[in-house]
């Protein structure tokens, strides 16, 4: 019992940690103010068409939330995106039985020593990063890249929602000097 209370608390931490991680960084020369506008030069590529059509629509609202409007070509920025997905594993090594049959008082220092056992158990998962590049349309420099990062969770539902949570929080702090994401 002790085992499989164990194994749920550790799954409910996993479950927690689903939380996306974000990163930011940007040219800090660079006039945010100057850009109205911006263009895809290279579209996300996701396993499913529908999850990229909405980290594109995603992005696009976010972006037009801050005041920038898109064209098709020519804008001040120009936008690439890139999904990245690698499996992980973590081991849970649960143990029962002490393996010490006396430990302390009465048994004295390890006397008496008893078998114990351990299982581990290996849980695979995906993460996925979602990796934003803003470049300068008439420098060609990089202005601004941002990160998001999270385990990828299976049901389409929570997909979506961690999409969501993903991009709010990339794009919370956009441009730079707004005040951070609560």
């Amino acid at each position: 019992m002790k085992a499989f209370v164990i194994a749920v608390l550790a799954s409910a931490l996993v479950a927690c940690a689903s939380t996306p991680t974000v990163k930011t960084d940007f040219e800090p020369t660079a006039n945010f103010a100057s850009y109205k506008t911006y263009s895809w030069a290279i579209t996300p590529q996701a396993a499913s068409p529908l999850v990229q059509q909405r980290i594109v629509q995603g992005i696009n609202a976010r972006l037009q939330a801050k005041g920038l409007r898109e064209t098709p070509q020519g804008g001040d920025i120009a936008l690439a995106a890139h999904i990245i997905t690698a499996q992980k594993q973590t081991l849970d090594t649960f143990y029962s039985g002490s393996g010490m049959g006396g430990w302390g008082w009465r048994g004295g220092w390890g006397g008496g020593m008893a078998m114990g056992s351990a299982t581990t158990q290996v849980h695979t998962y995906d993460v996925g990063t979602l990796v934003v590049d803003m470049f300068d349309a008439r420098t060609k420099q990089a202005v601004w890249r941002g990160t998001a990062s999270g385990t990828v969770p299976s049901s389409p539902d929570k997909v979506n929602a961690a999409v969501d949570a993903g991009l709010d929080k990339l794009f919370a702090a956009y441009p730079p000097g707004a005040s951070a994401a609560r």
